[in-house]
């Protein structure tokens, strides 16, 4: 069994040199996400108040605290939504702070693809799973560690 090969899945971190075009990119990435987020914030606010507005059109009394209550439980639930994706918008503003504030040419993580690989009794495990690779603008620039 000493020969055995076992093949296992690894994640393979993805560095990108930072170059105008990958500035740009990002920039207009995260402004994007940006404007998602705004467009999705007016959508909730015009749809809770059309909710509202439907609830309070449906009773006969709109001053009847049931009512008042199913309005109020809507209300809630819009708060808390718009509590949450105003949060993402503000991480997506400091993102894009940071995104602004890279120097050219620094190296920084992308993402993570997974890959496959053989492993064999006496193989360094640590060395096998660390592996990352250099893009510029796309283009591998570098595989760093063990294949």
């Amino acid at each position: 069994m000493a020969d055995a090969t076992l093949t296992i899945k690894r994640s393979i971190t993805v560095r990108a040199v930072v170059t105008p075009r990958w500035k740009e990119d990002a920039e207009r990435e995260l402004s994007n996400a940006i404007a998602g987020s705004d467009a999705q914030l007016a959508q909730l606010e015009q749809e809770g108040q059309q909710l509202v507005d439907a609830i309070r059109s449906q009773s006969a009394n709109p001053l009847d605290p049931r009512v008042q209550d199913q309005v109020a439980s809507v209300q809630e639930q819009v708060a808390a939504k718009r509590a949450e994706l105003e949060e993402q918008k503000r991480q997506l503003i400091e993102q894009q702070r940071q995104v602004r504030d890279l120097e050219m040419e620094q190296i920084v993580d992308q993402g993570q693809l997974e890959s496959f690989c053989d492993v064999r009794v006496g193989d360094n495990l640590v060395e096998k799973l660390s592996v990352a690779v250099v893009v510029r603008d796309g283009v591998i620039e570098a595989i760093e560690g063990t294949l």
